[in-house]
């Protein structure tokens, strides 16, 4: 079996990322009501969904590691799955939903940062064109969310019983 680079793994955790935020966005969808909130979850569902196709892509042209990145990204998405489910319980609503993505975007953020960070090194030109393409919209992403988390806490009664 072949083994990954640092630079590598980083690829499969933010391909792994952007499936598990796919999941993510249609649990939230589900908590919320506002017609403008389901379509900014949906855009976000879409861009996580092209990013996903983009890092498949790149990863097919790293010479015998397609598998075991992929292989990485299903781990990433299954630990990024379970943490959903442990902080979305059965009672979550639209806020929680809200500040489960929050935490998950920062989280992309951070891995898109730490893989250009990498690839400055590395410099490889196709992860380059990458992360200059999807770090604007992750950073985009994580401020829509915590604009959605505030917008819904506004809404709340703050002494209204959970």
């Amino acid at each position: 079996m072949a083994v990954l680079t640092t630079l590598e793994e980083k690829l499969g955790e933010v391909l792994g990322l952007a499936q598990a935020a796919q999941g993510a966005t249609e649990k939230i969808e589900g908590l919320v009501d506002d017609p403008q909130i389901v379509a900014r979850l949906q855009q976000m569902r879409e861009e996580a969904e092209e990013t996903e196709r983009r890092l498949t892509d790149l990863a097919d042209g790293r010479e015998g590691k397609k598998t075991v990145i992929l292989e990485k990204a299903g781990e990433t998405k299954a630990e990024a799955t379970e943490m959903m489910r442990t902080y979305l319980g059965p009672d979550a609503d639209g806020l929680d939903g809200f500040e489960f993505l929050t935490m998950a975007e920062a989280g992309e953020v951070g891995h898109w940062a730490v893989l250009q960070t990498l690839n400055k090194s590395a410099g490889e030109e196709a992860i380059s064109e990458l992360v200059e393409w999807a770090l604007p919209i992750q950073e985009r992403h994580f401020a829509e969310a915590k604009d959605g988390s505030l917008e819904l806490a506004g809404e709340k009664d703050p002494y209204e019983e959970s």
